[in-house]
């Protein structure tokens, strides 16, 4: 059996490998929903840029920004899951890169659903300045922020690496994961205390928006009730998405403990936490989103089905508050065989 051990200053260096170990049922089924998924998410991604009403309104941008993130992580996760299941080791170099990569990704979509829950805040309770401040111009300054944000972290943490450990460590093989950049233990400290940060603040963000929005529900009239009742849903389904995703900012301290007493258990509960707290919330962003997209949906069936899809339909992308509004305030857009 392969043995752990405690590297200088509480650094974690993970066992050798002796040998490599063949796929099981489970590893295999995960490939088939990740797959799945991805199928869908790319299919949404296509049908995000066909349609110019989508690309240009704040929630399909942060929509396809969010799809974006999560079929790179899904994909990059799915390649290091086989490879650390199978022991397969990497260069050191090559680890950095892609641990670099995914730390980008893994706090970029909890922050892009904070964002949208803003989006629809701001759409339900100020719906006269929500054309003023949701512009696609101001997504994309929100996208970049929130891409800013998300290197945190991993500069902290690879600049410290750097600094460190010598040149032999980018050609030396190891199995690919994040407690292979960490070399001291104030280093894991200082990246856990900054994910506690951000889990507080996106938490009181989307506690402060589904109160507002739950206020606005019970003032507005009936004929709004209906559309922002399914603001408020949209909003507990995002933060349902994102403790899900803040959760994994806790499995690596857990991991760490366990990986310390048996190695074999560590595998096992970082199988689990993967498909839980990595696997589940973004495999839910297509569901929770744009499958209950009526308008999304439509469109999406048409190209899915190659355009043998003949139904007609007409929807209005610039409503402030899921609210049809007048027709001279509304772009239309109709969808049929050679009409997208």
């Amino acid at each position: 059996m392969p043995n752990t051990s405690q590297g200088s200053e509480g650094s974690l260096v993970l066992p050798t490998v002796q040998y490599q170990r063949h796929l099981n049922d489970k590893v295999v089924i995960v490939q088939v929903f990740i797959g799945i998924f991805l199928c869908i998410n790319s299919l949404m991604i296509v049908t995000f840029f066909k349609k110019e009403a989508f690309f240009t309104n704040t929630r399909y941008i942060f929509f396809a920004h969010m799809l974006v993130c999560d079929s790179m992580f899904l994909a990059l996760t799915d390649v290091l899951l086989l490879m650390s299941y199978s022991r397969v080791p990497m260069p050191g170099g090559l680890c950095i890169f892609l641990v670099v990569i995914l730390e980008n990704l893994t706090v970029a979509t909890p922050l892009t659903l904070t964002a949208m829950s803003l989006e629809r805040y701001i759409a339900i309770c100020m719906p006269l300045h929500h054309s003023e401040l949701s512009t696609p111009v101001r997504a994309m300054r929100c996208i970049l922020l929130i891409q800013a944000l998300s290197s945190v972290e991993w500069i902290i943490v690879i600049s410290i690496l750097f600094s460190a450990v010598p040149l032999s460590f980018y050609t030396s093989l190891l199995v690919c994961s994040f407690e292979q950049m960490i070399v001291f233990s104030w280093q894991g400290h200082l990246s856990s205390a900054l994910c506690q940060f951000y889990f507080l603040v996106m938490s009181v963000v989307i506690a402060f928006t589904y109160v507002k929005i739950m206020v606005a529900a019970r003032a507005v009239s009936p004929d709004s009730k209906k559309s922002t009742n399914k603001g408020l849903r949209t909003v507990i389904l995002h933060g349902f998405q994102l403790l899900l995703c803040l959760i994994q900012f806790w499995c690596p301290m857990i991991e760490s403990v366990i990986m310390k007493i048996n190695f074999n258990v560590f595998i096992q509960v970082r199988y689990i936490d993967y498909i839980i707290f990595i696997l589940a919330p973004r495999c839910l962003s297509p569901l929770v989103y744009g499958l209950r997209d009526k308008d999304f949906v439509v469109v999406m069936k048409y190209y899915a089905l190659f355009g043998y899809s003949k139904k007609v339909f007409i929807f209005n992308m610039d409503k402030p508050n899921d609210v049809k509004v007048k027709n001279s305030h509304a772009h239309t857009c109709k969808v049929n065989a050679g009409h997208v």
